[in-house]
């Protein structure tokens, strides 16, 4: 309610160009290097072994971090620039109460393109600038894949018709969401971590963090065990959909009959 009051609706849609562009081959990788993996590790890739699918998921999220973590480090800019800028916009009416947007300077107020950070990144810090925080992306997501894609393969193998070989879009829908909710609320505090890290622009009175250790140390002394599960409601409804769709769509062959056309 305070963003959209603040910035009006489109401001909801922070960093969306970011997630058009780079999103797409992140999911390609993450995907095709479990495939990858599992047909490594597994002969046909077919067999049920929980420790090989777990370490073909491992593999996948070590390889995703490539796209994932200057996307994640250009979106939070984006995402984070409409809260430091509130304060600048407001400073001709009344102070409000809530300080959830009181933190930031007047100098923060220009609406920022992901280009710009991005040359400005390269800019000043090298390649380096991008990947900001690759350590904390890293332990996000090789959790997060080594607790979905086993859980997804076992959930989605339930459904799976004999005469097809595959399960339904339905049940692969399903399944994805099932496993994408539960795999991003077990690895929020992982990504509330990476989060604090990759915001670059810090409001007054806000820390700034030396690594992963002293951002969880600071974090848990001046706000609780409690911060490190905020927004988990809202990752699980993110991520339940967005797996879902992916997966529904990768299992059913879409993109085997796409490139069909090409051959």
């Amino acid at each position: 309610m305070k963003t959209a009051r603040a910035e009006g609706f489109l401001g909801m849609y922070r960093g969306a160009a970011v997630n058009l562009t780079l999103v797409t081959p992140e999911k390609a990788i993450k995907l095709a290097a479990n495939d990858f993996f599992r047909q490594l590790l597994m002969e046909d890739g077919m067999q049920r072994n929980l420790k090989m699918e777990m370490l073909a998921g491992c593999g996948a999220g070590m390889c995703q971090v490539v796209v994932t973590c200057p996307m994640e480090m250009l979106k939070i800019q984006l995402q984070d620039a409409g809260r430091l800028a509130a304060p600048h916009q407001s400073s001709t009416s009344a102070p409000s109460s809530s300080r959830s947007y009181t933190t930031g300077s007047a100098s923060t107020h220009k609406r920022p393109s992901a280009t710009l950070i991005a040359w400005e990144l390269l800019r000043t810090q090298g390649l380096a600038g991008l990947y900001k925080g690759l350590g904390a992306t890293l332990l996000r997501d090789i959790p997060f894949s080594i607790i979905y894609f086993p859980m997804f393969a076992n959930l989605n193998n339930l459904g799976v018709h004999e005469l097809t070989g595959k399960a339904s879009f339905a049940h692969s829908f399903m399944s994805g969401c099932i496993a994408g909710s539960l795999a991003a609320v077990a690895v929020t505090p992982l990504d509330v971590l990476k989060t604090r890290i990759q915001t670059l622009k810090k409001g007054l009175g806000e820390d700034v963090y030396s690594g992963i250790i002293d951002c969880a140390r600071k974090l848990w002394i001046q706000e609780g065990p409690s911060a490190f599960m905020k927004g988990a409601g809202c990752r699980a409804l993110v991520i339940a959909p967005l797996f879902g769709i992916a997966q529904g769509i990768y299992f059913i062959g879409i993109g085997e009959h796409i490139l069909k056309y090409f051959e």
